[in-house]
């Protein structure tokens, strides 16, 4: 199925922009007409994440997922069911995708299959959970579950954004302050300084050698960290070993690669225990696993760990066979299969790192706003001994 930039025309004689998937143009003139449109022309695209996504949040597909539950608890068939949603939902391109959806079920299509085909608005973990619940006769019960879910992804979302944003935030801050302070404000100080004619001491030259090499070589400091992130981004892309090796050197950076690593494995683990209660089975949620690690070590890992579980090895082993899974997550799952409670084990997992994921980035908030506090100190009192102390040595040395 292809996507389309349409124009079209209402029953009003407006003009409708927009984009629609569809087979080919006959489909597509023929998706409208059904939405009250009449085609005047259309563009073929290629669909990207931007274009198939179009700005559908978390929270469009909680409210989706929300009211088609609670239409299908109610009785409502699922094809009606859409059908309402899609003469609801303010967001048209989220219309467009489930009016899609109506044509592929009354193709045949189940919901799940017509789901697979917006990759960029239903993950994959979300197409299975579906699918499962279709198998079993109990999408109600998952569509609940998927709802939970995605709540929790928020929270999840805003832990992520809190360990990023703040220190990235403070660092910004702290290196505009040094790069005012080397191009406008040290130079100009210095220029008296010089002109004592006395000897200089080693830290009033080092700070004029910084401010010099700033100001010349300002463009150095510019491109040089531009280069070093481009040539990341295009080795990441051409060589799949180097982005392995990148991500686990991600996963050790100090203080951060930790957090990083509870946070992945607590998506996981939460994904994991809600696939399996679900009725899939433990192989289909590693792969599904591997999709949402964002992460190609421990994508590989958990790869790693699924060819032992094929080969007739525990889930427990298995994982610990790897070397990148924790202790406690290994011990979980140790007991999940010995209690025959997986899914349990797993939630606790996904529990416990939740919450000693917020603990982490609190506490690393609290270590991080002193250190650059402490930080820009040191360069305030460098750059204040440097130029007022050949300045204080000048005047005791005056003989009044």
């Amino acid at each position: 199925m292809d996507l389309f930039y349409y124009k079209a025309i209402d029953t009003g004689g407006r003009i409708i922009k927009g984009q629609l998937d569809a087979l080919n143009p006959v489909d597509l003139e023929v998706r409208l007409g059904r939405l009250g449109l009449e085609l005047v022309n259309c563009k073929e695209v290629k669909a990207t994440r931007l274009s198939a996504g179009a700005g559908i949040k978390r929270k469009d597909l909680i409210t989706f997922c929300l009211h088609l539950e609670q239409l299908l608890e109610a009785g409502v068939p699922m094809l009606d069911a859409l059908t309402d949603l899609r003469d609801t939902l303010d967001h048209r391109r989220f219309r467009e995708i489930i009016s899609a959806m109506i044509e592929s079920i009354q193709g045949g299509k189940t919901l799940s299959e017509a789901m697979r085909d917006f990759p960029y608005v239903f993950s994959a973990v979300f197409v299975n959970l579906i699918k499962a619940g279709e198998t079993t006769g109990q999408i109600t019960q998952v569509l609940r579950s998927v709802i939970e879910n995605l709540k929790w992804q928020d929270e999840q979302a805003a832990y992520t954004k809190r360990l990023f944003m703040y220190p990235a935030f403070v660092a910004v801050v702290t290196l505009g302050a040094l790069v005012f302070l080397m191009i406008l404000v040290v130079p100009e100080l210095l220029k008296f300084v010089q002109t004592m004619g006395q000897e200089l001491p080693l830290h009033t030259r080092v700070l004029i050698f910084t401010s010099n090499a700033v100001v010349e070589f300002w463009y150095l400091f510019v491109s040089v960290p531009v280069l070093l992130i481009s040539f990341i981004l295009i080795a990441i892309k051409r060589s799949p070993k180097f982005h392995v090796a990148f991500d686990a050197a991600v996963l050790r950076i100090p203080l951060f690669g930790e957090i990083i690593k509870k946070l992945i494995l607590t998506r996981i683990a939460s994904y994991f225990a809600l696939m399996y209660a679900a009725g899939i089975t433990v192989l289909e949620c590693l792969k599904v696993a591997e999709e949402i690690a964002g992460n190609k070590a421990i994508e590989q890992a958990l790869r790693s760990a699924a060819r032992h579980i094929s080969d007739g090895a525990g889930l427990s082993n298995s994982f610990a066979a790897t070397g990148l899974f924790p202790a406690l997550v290994l011990r979980m799952l140790r007991v999940g299969e010995t209690t025959g409670g997986l899914e349990t084990a797993l939630q606790n997992v996904s529990y416990f790192y939740t919450r000693d994921v917020r603990e982490s980035i609190e506490h690393l908030q609290t270590i991080i706003q002193p250190a650059m506090t402490l930080v820009l100190g040191v360069l305030l009192g460098w750059v204040a001994l440097s130029v007022l102390g050949p300045i204080y040595d000048l005047i005791t040395k005056i003989k009044f």
